[in-house]
């Protein structure tokens, strides 16, 4: 098993490797209508992927052409009655199955000669190897693959009242009428363009995007700009990698229009070349923002993630 620092370079060598391609960015994954796309979700919890790790599954779907949004490892699909197939001639040794990674808490208790017990915590980086149902065969799996429903029944007008209800529950102070897209800090309010400026799309993407700078704030997740380690390319990369997360979550479309993101490319792989943490600091602040912004609009047990989820190493 290769070791944290390994594991982080590799990670941080697939996504700048997936920037330089040409392509969107892999969070940036077109939105299908399917209720069985989106973003990726563990087949057996339904839990979504946070931290880097919707990132590498979304790697791996555009590189292999994956449609479905369930993942799971070799044992999970036995376990449904699935069978791994075998890996295709024309992929490469280890490119079949995709590597996740999770840091798992681990306390340890040593006692002083003078018989005091003290308790410490520390995280161990791990990884996993996960396989998309598309990769899997067995037919009583047939209802996860995408095409099993109905696509006709799909409707716009449902996923825009889902996201109209995240923002409204925040109670933000989001101010329209303005010609740029803002959060003031000082003033603690959102400064948007009137609706009619924006595609549907674009709306909320940006509206999502002002809306995890919104919680920088001391008051809610404290991401102290001041810092050295939070530079702006870092926290634009957060608020970018959050507001597509949030629209993935409720399956809206996302704009394949880059113009406000493609001056920032250079910065965030100068950035991931110079620190392999880099990548993981920001999807994890991305992660963490997500989950504070749907906890207003849902209960705990929708957005609590599980105790091995990634966090920042």
């Amino acid at each position: 098993m290769p070791s944290p620092s390994d594991l982080r370079q590799q990670i941080t060598s697939t996504i700048v490797e997936s920037l330089k391609n040409g392509k969107l960015p892999p969070w940036r994954q077109p939105w299908r209508s399917s209720k069985n796309a989106g973003s990726p979700i563990n087949v057996i919890s339904k839990r979504s992927y946070s931290g880097v790790n919707p990132l590498l599954l979304q790697i791996a779907a555009q590189r292999h052409n994956f449609q479905s949004r369930f993942w799971g490892t070799f044992n999970q699909w036995k376990q449904l009655g699935g069978s791994v197939m075998r890996r295709p001639n024309n992929v490469s040794p280890g490119q079949w199955g995709t590597t996740i990674a999770f840091c798992r808490p681990v306390t340890k208790t040593e006692t002083a000669p003078n018989g005091e017990e003290t308790e410490s915590k520390f995280w161990i980086l791990r990884s996993y190897t996960v396989f998309n149902i598309d990769q899997v065969e067995g037919k009583r799996l047939d209802h996860l693959r995408v095409g099993a429903d109905n696509l006709d029944d799909f409707e716009v007008e449902g996923r825009v009242e889902e996201a109209e209800r995240i923002v409204t529950a925040t109670n933000a102070d989001i101010r329209f009428g303005s010609n740029r897209a803002y959060y003031n800090i000082a003033g603690d309010y959102i400064g948007m363009p009137n609706r009619g400026q924006f595609s549907l799309p674009e709306f909320y993407e940006t509206m999502f995007h002002e809306m995890v700078h919104w919680t920088e704030a001391s008051h809610r997740l404290n991401w102290d700009r001041k810092l050295p380690e939070n530079t702006y390319a870092c926290g634009e990369l957060i608020a970018e990698l959050g507001g597509c997360f949030l629209a993935n979550e409720i399956g809206l479309p996302i704009a394949d229009n880059l113009t406000n993101h493609v001056a920032y490319l250079k910065n965030w792989l100068d950035a991931m070349n110079a620190d392999p943490k880099f990548i993981f600091k920001a999807a994890s602040q991305a992660s963490r923002a997500v989950d504070f912004i749907l906890s207003f609009s849902r209960s705990s047990v929708d957005v609590e993630q599980p105790a091995d989820e990634l966090v920042l190493v």
